[in-house]
């Protein structure tokens, strides 16, 4: 199995990311460069780590949250099959046909309305991807202008977000820091509940609750 150093030093990986988010800068989208598909990767891993998967499946799981996002730079609407097609590209030779449809079906399925899961590794990524909302996604250039868009507005306010496992209650909580001076906890609804309910999907297929916790308020 390649490992996931390999991964991440391999220049087609690492110009079709900084190809990813030039493109998402400008269209104005938030940040999806190389902090978020670090703190997936490693979110991924350790959700992974948590739930006594094997170091295998470990592995792949950081392999597919840094992998997760690089083809947004040939289209946003469709970016997770783009992404699945040249992740597969770049290593059919390199890795077990086991392996690779395991990371190519996990990065096509991380964005997608019709989402449907079939393994753990794609469960995990759509936890780690989804639950990445901070304020350190908005765009240096944005700040000054919060207003004239909700995802950075709702991104701004937040400033802390935790995922923990608890294996024994069988429950994924993520719980968040929001300022409301910024933004009413309402906003936050507004733009996350599609995401919170894959996050409640992928949980169910890896037998966990997922719980919402924002500002020490329980939610789900």
């Amino acid at each position: 199995m390649i490992a996931f150093s390999e991964i991440k030093n391999n220049p087609q990986v690492l110009e079709f990311i900084n190809q990813s988010e030039s493109t998402l800068k400008a269209l104005e989208y938030n940040e999806h460069g190389f902090r978020h598909i670090n703190l997936v990767s490693d979110r991924a891993r350790n959700i992974a780590k948590e739930m006594d998967l094997t170091k295998e499946e470990q592995e792949l799981v950081a392999i597919a949250g840094f992998c997760h996002d690089m083809g947004n730079f040939l289209g946003r609407l469709q970016h997770h099959y783009w992404g699945a097609l040249l992740f597969h590209q770049i290593f059919q030779n390199r890795m077990t046909p086991e392996e690779l449809a395991i990371i190519c079906q996990a990065i096509a399925n991380h964005d997608k309305e019709e989402m449907k899961l079939n393994s753990s590794v794609a469960s995990i990524l759509v936890i780690a991807d989804k639950s990445d909302v901070h304020r350190s996604r908005v765009r240096k250039e944005n700040i000054k202008c919060l207003n004239n868009d909700i995802h950075d507005r709702v991104n701004f306010a937040v400033t802390e977000t935790k995922l923990k496992i608890d294996k024994t209650k069988k429950i994924i909580t993520l719980t968040i820091k929001l300022e409301t001076k910024i933004i009413p906890i309402i906003e936050y609804f507004e733009i996350f509940t599609e995401r919170m309910v894959y996050c409640r999907k992928a949980a169910e297929y890896l037998g966990y609750k997922f719980g919402l916790v924002i500002n020490n308020f329980k939610l789900a």
